[in-house]
């Protein structure tokens, strides 16, 4: 098999796919070719994709390859209603699953005593969605059950692998983020006021606030996550 017909072949069967599919599932597919020659072609794709500026890309994901939409396109994808995105999970729900996630395995109790609360309902609900599963059972008195997670919750979030998980560094530095955003937020919303307060016609530093058209535009954050198809 000719290079150009092996990668046009392996964008095909990425594009029906819809998970991602490891080497050793890509292997199976093109027994004719090496897995050199795989591999020179999933990065020749990845290339492609990257050097036209394409709104897909080839991501590494839950230990396999994946066709997936880029990330700076999703508020357009949102628009289109026939786009289905999963439900977002709730405050509670990842932090349970940050838990799972960074301790696993673990059992239930262990999880409830780092979080404090019943996390009984929450857990059932990430298992639904098969975030979490059962791997074993704790070698203690009462056998627990011990919980991990799985393929689907590298690929919700878009992970090669655990290993690219965050690193405490990492989240401490982000929650320092969050916290000088909440301060400049409050000060903003403390300077509004002190305005709105002040008496007509009163003008500070010699500047007065354009009002917005109406029709103007509200800019608001785009999501990170990737729309797969």
């Amino acid at each position: 098999m000719e290079d150009q017909e092996l990668k046009s072949a392996i964008e095909a069967v990425l594009f029906i796919a819809g998970n991602p599919l490891s080497m050793d599932r890509l292997k199976g597919l093109f027994e004719e070719a090496s897995p050199e020659q795989i591999e020179a072609q999933l990065a020749a794709l990845r290339h492609d994709y990257d050097d036209r500026g394409a709104g897909i890309m080839l991501a590494e994901i839950a230990s396999g390859h994946q066709i997936v939409t880029r990330p700076e396109y999703a508020a357009w994808l949102r628009k289109f209603r026939s786009v289905k995105v999963s439900a977002k999970l709730s405050k509670p729900a990842l932090e349970t699953l940050a838990i799972v996630a960074y301790k696993q395995p673990i059992t239930r109790a262990e999880a409830e005593a780092i979080r404090g609360v019943n996390i009984g309902g929450i857990m059932r609900n990430l298992m639904e969605r098969r975030l979490v599963k059962i791997v074993g059972k704790k070698d203690v008195p009462g056998k627990p059950m011990l919980y991990g997670t799985t393929p689907e919750f590298l690929q919700y979030f878009g992970l090669r692998d655990l290993s690219a998980l965050p690193t405490l560094k990492e989240f401490q530095e982000l929650e320092a983020g969050e916290e000088i955003m909440e301060e400049v937020a409050r000060d903003e919303d403390a300077d509004s006021a002190e305005e709105s307060a002040a008496p007509d016609g009163a003008i500070a530093d010699d500047t007065t606030a354009a009002e917005p058209a109406d029709n103007e535009p509200v800019a608001s954050a785009a999501s990170k996550e990737n729309i797969t198809k």
